[in-house]
């Protein structure tokens, strides 16, 4: 394969300050503020899922990873049980008491038709969707909807509407954002880990909530630099994955490690990276990286290969 030509550090920071992903990467702090004041209005709390309720979250690509990560935050919060699903994997004739719908576009094929079929099956099922775009199908076939149009973006990778979904049913949970925004400005003021955007491998682990986040960040890595990437749970990477881990590797754990890990993965040869941040934020930092990585491949994170902004299926009858 021959290599792609790597800008040099100012011709790469020309690049990207010109891209729409690292536009939509440095407002993320800002957008979470936005987030808290929406979940704080009367309107928000009553569509929202209420304590003790039992709740299904249903999202595709980036939005079911943050769909998994709310769920396990709902449940340790001791708001009721959720659970989280792809959109075109939702059981048929499971019972809850609402049913949330994470999309970005409000146009995804899938999430539409879990939506049509709970109108159809389940008209007493309250459902909600948290969307960026207010102008699409989503809008007539949700029972409440949330919008983030702020958050909306331009590129196809998914960042800020991602995370700022996740501020929203934190802030509604009863978290306070004041850390977790203070993080996230750090992740975008200061250099990242030294040597991370040199390996050509990178693992990411979570444990609970920021096993969503995990799959998250890997997904990001793939769809913005088309790199090797892959996410565990922390404690399952000992079971295998750790084979996989070299000196080209990096494993990047968002939360808290299991004890012991990090010189396991020193012994490999593998780059360790964990920090005392709130895991949102360091999902901030891994945005920063794709693009990085992205950019010194010669890729335009932007516009990655074989996606679009929503996936739009036609039918075939």
């Amino acid at each position: 394969m021959r290599a792609q030509p790597q800008p040099s550090g100012d011709q790469s920071d020309e690049v990207s300050g010109r891209l729409h992903t690292t536009v939509e990467i440095a407002s993320q702090p800002d957008c979470w503020r936005r987030a808290a004041e929406v979940a704080a209005d009367p309107a928000t709390a009553r569509a929202l899922p209420r304590r003790g309720e039992r709740v299904a979250v249903v999202g595709c690509g980036t939005s079911l990873f943050m769909a998994q990560a709310y769920a396990r935050l709902r449940e340790d919060a001791g708001q009721g049980e959720t659970d989280a699903f792809a959109a075109s994997e939702m059981p048929a004739g499971r019972s809850y008491d609402r049913v949330v719908a994470l999309t970005r576009s409000g146009t995804t094929t899938e999430i539409l038709e879990v939506l049509a079929r709970l109108r159809a099956d389940s008209p007493s099922t309250p459902t909600v969707a948290v969307v960026a775009d207010p102008e699409t199908p989503v809008m007539a076939l949700a029972g409440d909807v949330v919008v983030l149009d702020f958050a909306d973006e331009r590129s196809v990778v998914q960042t800020r509407f991602a995370t700022t979904a996740v501020a929203l049913l934190r802030a509604h949970l009863g978290e306070d954002l004041s850390r977790a925004i203070a993080d996230a400005e750090r992740s975008l003021a200061e250099p990242l880990p030294a040597g991370v955007a040199q390996r050509g491998q990178f693992t990411f682990l979570g444990a609970g909530w920021t096993t969503g986040l995990a799959a998250e960040a890997a997904l990001k890595m793939r769809e913005a630099s088309l790199s090797w990437a892959e996410s565990y749970p922390a404690a399952e990477y000992r079971h295998g994955p750790i084979a996989i881990t070299d000196s080209g590797s990096a494993v990047w754990v968002l939360g808290t490690p299991p004890t012991g890990l990090d010189q396991q993965v020193g012994a490999t040869g593998g780059l360790w990276v964990a920090r005392d941040r709130d895991p949102l934020a360091e999902l901030v930092a891994i945005h920063r990286l794709a693009v990085e990585v992205a950019l010194a491949r010669g890729l335009n994170p932007d516009t990655p290969r074989n996606l679009t902004r929503s996936v739009i299926l036609r039918s075939t009858a």
